[in-house]
């Protein structure tokens, strides 16, 4: 499933960042854990969790590199219809299973889609815990390949002693610099040191 995103046209007079959003801040929380239970719940019935755990973690790396789908998707300028056809179309382009195209197809109905995010977010939580795994949250300074998640996963899990779920956001302001939080707790010095000597080797691939 590819993560570009590719023949999105948003018209330039209706891209906004929609500063009204920060305002919705308190709601997401619950918002997003109902529709990821929901949205779990169909999984495990269908027996989808992979497919669709693979298709939103594409789609969340998809907003997380274009500020226009990101804008996209919050801005109110846009109505129920439309926002369900972009999406749709994107995620027919990327390959995204039934059921993930009815669900988002049911956020944006339902005008939830500025909580999309939170919702995705949400669901990785729900699936890695169902699986007995650890959830890292990974800040890097830019997108990371999936061989690079691949071998970060692998070192975490080497030191933490089982599977970990990658949860990743882009902050550039980190300058090349990662940072990794796992559950509550930040990464302790041990493990510091080995996601050292990654970084560099990450700095060095990209």
């Amino acid at each position: 499933m590819s993560r570009r995103n590719q023949g999105l046209l948003v018209p330039a007079s209706k891209r906004t960042s929609d500063p009204s959003v920060s305002d919705q801040k308190p709601i997401l929380g619950g918002i997003a854990e109902r529709y990821a239970t929901a949205l779990f719940e169909l999984a495990e019935d269908a027996n989808a969790h992979d497919q669709v755990n693979a298709d939103l973690s594409d789609l969340r790396a998809m907003i997380e590199q274009s500020r226009d789908l990101s804008n996209f998707i919050r801005s109110p300028l846009f109505s129920r219809d439309e926002h369900t056809r972009g999406l749709g179309a994107i995620l027919d382009q990327a390959g995204a299973s039934a059921l993930t195209k009815q669900f988002v197809g049911t956020v944006a109905q339902k005008r939830r889609l500025f909580a999309l995010v939170d919702i995705i977010r949400a669901y990785g939580q729900m699936l890695a815990k169902a699986r007995g795994e650890a959830t890292a949250q990974v800040i890097s300074a830019h997108t990371l390949s999936a061989d690079q998640l691949s071998r970060l996963a692998e070192t975490l899990k080497a030191q933490l002693g089982s599977d970990v779920s990658l949860e990743t956001s882009v902050d550039e302001s980190l300058l090349g610099g990662l940072v990794v939080k796992v559950g509550s707790r930040m990464i302790d010095s041990s493990i510091r040191t080995k996601l050292n000597r990654l970084q560099l080797n990450l700095k060095e691939a990209s």
